[in-house]
């Protein structure tokens, strides 16, 4: 049609979507819009109006498809794909359409089967396939709309109270607006436009992103740690199961060897002793045997009637024949008195070497995790002297002028400086010479002030020397320690996870007293009372000692 060449673009447009009209209807005023389009604006309004020129409608008007618009709009809607077409280049084709999946924005417009959208037309609230969306791309009326990546929902966008686009961000109520909301509702309020707000929350989005990033490496470190500790442990179990076997197959060998000797020298005495016996007991049958042929003789004779042959014989035998005195000959009984007991007593000898070994090693184990310990001042009793370093500690017999604070023992003791809330540390300290000391850790909270209760109830878990030779371990009542001899340097040894603290005799690598089944929740720090002065005869200081592996 010629006519279609007079008309302006403009003249296809539907007042209500500002697209190219879809099904346009002429309203009893004149106007033309598309058929979808006003029953959806007269389904939100009554009486009814006109959205040209507001002539309002108290009864829903018939509406008729005008076929002549709708051809000339066929007509422009040809034309425009044609022109569309051939300025894309002769030797580019359009690419074939994807009909919408269901995780695919379709095409509003479509009917039938939907194709997959391209656009979202922000003005329309419509989103378009290729062959829809090219009257927003060849228009000049539709070349204004804000067009933008296909998304649903596209009623989301609009105000829900004033049916505008939301284009604005009121940053006082922090949520999007549209302009008539920033004129009514919030006139008095700041605002921005939606990228500017854009920007600034994509900024922040991308602070948090790298902030999750790095509590994501984080814990992927944590987690190689753990496993890392995990491999630890493993290598440290099996390493104490291959010992374990290794002593305790040398303790079963000299238990069996032991009991195979044992039973060796019982039952050789008690061969000796049969043999003996066997030997008497042959001659004494032998002896039996000549008795008993003379008691035949002797009594045959008695019974002779022959007066000249009883005294013939007579002489030979009126006396019994030659024997042995078997008044005093005894078997010899072997004493097995002791036997067992110097067994025994050879294999508590091999077991002590073996336990010995063990010590050591152990001792050597814990040495491993040895840590720099030195006193803390702000939390000595006034009475107490400290070196400059730090390492020595003992009682000055008069109290200094010190403030009383929190921190401060009232009774003779003092912390370390050093804390530790995890994994495992050790220490030494020299006691040679003293007549009394408390050595141990203690958790953070402990009360520090008046009658102090050494117990692990209490968060104190020691070992303690008294009256020159008492060792005791004080826990919820004082445990004696049976030591073969006076420990001079004594290692403290804690194991925060497994909750075990073990003390050492140093010099012996003997096992003094260990705490087990402790649990921490707390801080550890080292403790310290080096006993009261008592005249000089305890004056010798505590030594925190640095540590040197045993060989």
């Amino acid at each position: 049609m010629a006519a279609a060449n007079l008309l302006s673009e403009d003249q296809f447009l539907c007042s209500i979507c500002l697209d190219v009209f879809t099904d346009p209807v002429r309203t009893p005023c004149g106007h033309n819009v598309c058929k979808n389009c006003i029953d959806k604006h007269w389904k939100m309004n009554f009486p009814m109006p006109c959205p040209m020129c507001k002539a309002v409608f108290y009864g829903r008007p018939q509406l008729r498809v005008n076929t002549f618009i709708s051809e000339m709009v066929a007509q422009f809607r040809h034309k425009a794909q044609q022109k569309a077409g051939s300025g894309s280049g002769s030797g580019s084709g359009s690419s074939e359409q994807q009909v919408a999946k269901p995780a695919d924005v379709p095409c509003d417009v479509c009917t039938g089967t939907k194709l997959k959208a391209l656009k979202s037309c922000l003005v329309c609230l419509t989103s378009y396939c290729e062959t829809h969306l090219e009257p927003h791309l060849t228009l000049s009326g539709l070349k204004r709309h804000q067009l933008i990546h296909p998304v649903e929902n596209l009623e989301d966008r609009m105000c829900t109270k004033h049916d505008k686009p939301l284009e604005l961000f009121c940053k006082t109520d922090q949520m999007c607006v549209c302009l008539m909301c920033s004129v009514l509702d919030h006139k008095t309020h700041e605002f921005v436009p939606l990228k500017e707000e854009y920007e600034g929350k994509k900024a922040a989005l991308g602070k948090t992103e790298a902030e999750i990033q790095q509590m994501i490496r984080k814990r992927r470190l944590k987690i190689q740690e753990i496993k890392h500790s995990v491999k630890i442990s493993k290598d440290d179990a099996d390493r104490e199961k291959a010992e374990g076997v290794q002593v305790f197959t040398a303790l079963k060998e000299s238990v069996d060897r032991g009991l195979n000797e044992l039973m060796k020298e019982i039952e050789e005495k008690q061969k000796t002793t049969e043999k003996q016996a066997e030997v008497f007991i042959r001659d004494l049958e032998q002896e039996i045997s000549v008795l008993t042929k003379r008691s035949t003789e002797v009594e045959q004779l008695s019974r002779s009637e022959d007066h000249l042959h009883l005294l013939q014989h007579f002489p030979s035998l009126k006396a019994a024949p030659p024997t042995k005195d078997w008044t005093e000959v005894r078997v010899r009984l072997p004493s097995h008195r002791g036997t067992v007991v110097r067994t025994v007593a050879q294999l508590e000898k091999t077991l002590g070497k073996e336990t010995k070994k063990l010590f050591e090693d152990e001792l050597k184990r814990v040495q491993q995790y040895a840590v720099d310990v030195t006193l803390d001042p702000d939390t000595a009793h006034p009475g107490l002297i400290l070196s400059d370093d730090g390492k020595e500690v003992n009682d000055g017999d008069v109290e200094k002028n010190l403030p009383d604070t929190p921190e401060r023992f009232s009774s003779l003791c003092v912390l370390g400086k050093q804390s530790f809330s995890s994994a495992r540390f050790y220490y030494e300290v020299q006691v040679k010479g003293k007549t009394a000391w408390t050595l141990g850790v203690s958790r953070e909270s402990i009360n520090k002030k008046g009658d102090i209760t050494l117990s692990p109830e209490d968060g104190y878990w020691t070992i303690w020397l008294r009256n020159g030779n008492e060792y005791e371990a004080n826990t919820d009542y004082l445990d004696c320690l049976s030591l073969k001899s006076r420990p001079e340097k004594v290692g403290v040894f804690v194991d925060y996870e497994e909750g075990l603290v073990s003390f050492y005799d140093v010099d012996t690598a003997a096992l003094m007293y260990s705490f087990t089944g402790c649990s921490f929740t707390e801080r550890l720090y080292p403790f310290f009372s080096p006993g009261l002065n008592r005249g000089g005869k305890n004056s010798v200081p505590l030594v925190v000692s640095p540590v040197n592996q045993t060989e």
